[in-house]
Formats: C-alpha cells, sequence, structure tokens
C-alpha cells in the first residue's frame, strides 16, 4: 500500500526555565493509506504533541514529517494551513467550535476556505450522517458535549480528507455518547476512505484501530498491529 505520512527522526523540546525539556524523542514510523491507527500512552508521554506534528499544527525541532508526499519542514505557517486545508481532517477533545457561528456554519467553514461550491447543500448532507441534521442552526452553547462532538466530526469530513487526526475524541463524553460518536468515525471514515490516526487513553477504542503505536516518555516503545 501506499504511504501517506512518514515520520523520521522526529524531536521535539522546549526551553524552561534555562533547561530543555524533551517531549518527543527520535520517533520514526509510517503510516499507509486507508489504514486506521491509534497512539497511545500514559499522560504526559507527548502523544498529543506528536498529533500535533502529523498534523502540521507545529514544527519539529528535529526530524521531518512527509505528508502525501510534502515535507511539511519546508513549509511556513500559511502554506501548512493550505497543505491541512486540503488533507487533513481534525477532531480535538475539546470541539473547538467556533461560538459566534451556527452548527452548519461551523460545518461549511473549511469548505468555503476552499472557495468551493454548494457548501451549505454538503454541509446539511454531513450533517445528517451525524444525526443533527434538525439541529444546524443552533450555535455551540445550545448543543451538549456529544452533539459539539459530532459538528465537530462533519466539519473534519467537509472537506474529503485523505487523512483524519482525533486527539481523545471521547475524552470528555460519557460512555453511551462516546459508543455513538465512535461507530461514527469508523463508518465516516470507512465510507470516505480516509486514514485514520487517533490518540487515546481508551485501549479499547485503541483496539478498534489496524494499528497500536505506544509512546512513552517521549519515545515510541511498540507498533503493534491488532486484529482490527
Amino acid at each position: 500500500m501506499d504511504t501517506i505520512l512518514d515520520i523520521s527522526g522526529l524531536g521535539k523540546t522546549y526551553q524552561s526555565a534555562g533547561k530543555t525539556l524533551t517531549v518527543l524523542d527520535n520517533i520514526n514510523f509510517s503510516v499507509e493509506t486507508g489504514s486506521t491507527n491509534a497512539i497511545v500512552g500514559p499522560s504526559g508521554s507527548g502523544k498529543t504533541t506528536l498529533l500535533g506534528l502529523c498534523a502540521g499544527l507545529d514544527r519539529s525541532t528535529t526530524g521531518t514529517v512527509t505528508l502525501s508526499g510534502i515535507n511539511l519542514g519546508d513549509l511556513n505557517e500559511d502554506k501548512r494551513a493550505q497543505v491541512r486545508n486540503q488533507y487533513v481532517g481534525f477532531i480535538f477533545q475539546n470541539f473547538q467550535l467556533l461560538p459566534t457561528l451556527t452548527a452548519l456554519e461551523n460545518v461549511m467553514v473549511p469548505l468555503e476556505l476552499r472557495g468551493e461550491k454548494n457548501i451549505r447543500a454538503r454541509s446539511l448532507d454531513l450533517l445528517d450522517k451525524v444525526g443533527l441534521a434538525d439541529r444546524g442552526h443552533h450555535y455551540p452553547a445550545q448543543l451538549s458535549g456529544g452533539e459539539q462532538q459530532r459538528v465537530s466530526l462533519a466539519r473534519a469530513f467537509s472537506n474529503q480528507p485523505k487523512i483524519l487526526f482525533a486527539d481523545e475524541p471521547t475524552g470528555n463524553l460519557d460512555a453511551e455518547t462516546s459508543e455513538k460518536v465512535v461507530n461514527l468515525i469508523f463508518d465516516l471514515n470507512r465510507e470516505a476512505g480516509t486514514t485514520l490516526v487517533l490518540v487515546t487513553h481508551d485501549l479499547e477504542l485503541a483496539s478498534k484501530t489496524q494499528r497500536i503505536l505506544r509512546i512513552k516518555g517521549g519515545k515510541l516503545v511498540s507498533d503493534d498491529k491488532t486484529n482490527a
């Protein structure tokens, strides 16, 4: 299979109180197009930092991130934003919806940035797929946590991404709502043929993917195929 994401020698450090804090140290792996992958590890292990680097939300200190054949380290922030809009969907634990926009308008944002046509109809269709066709005129504050995450999911798929990154997508949800959101993620992912990379503390969720990468102390300590 083709490789959509290649991580080579990736490291991330920060300066704190005159000392160097190493968050990620020499991470190496690649992700096959169309595969489902989970990154797991204890709090503070560098999972979310790694996901952000993979998606081009931040720059690494060392090493390279190559996404769909593009070396993200060669790009400035504007160019990385263009790559994200063209290739990437992202689901945040805290939803990251724009509070002044309705659910429908939040889903429409990536399409507007791309100058797409018929964006209202496409966005309504996505809201329908996540069971919120009748809530499009509501603002985030008028929606439950589960509903906000479903809007976030519809938004993430609105630009038909080649790869979807999800950071603790069920971290702020109760068990019943989490199950519904997880089912939607995998259903939409299969339907769109999107590559999935998610970060989670939930080993049951991780087991639904084809592969589990374990991070500890900023290092990749195991890389296992699952029976998913």
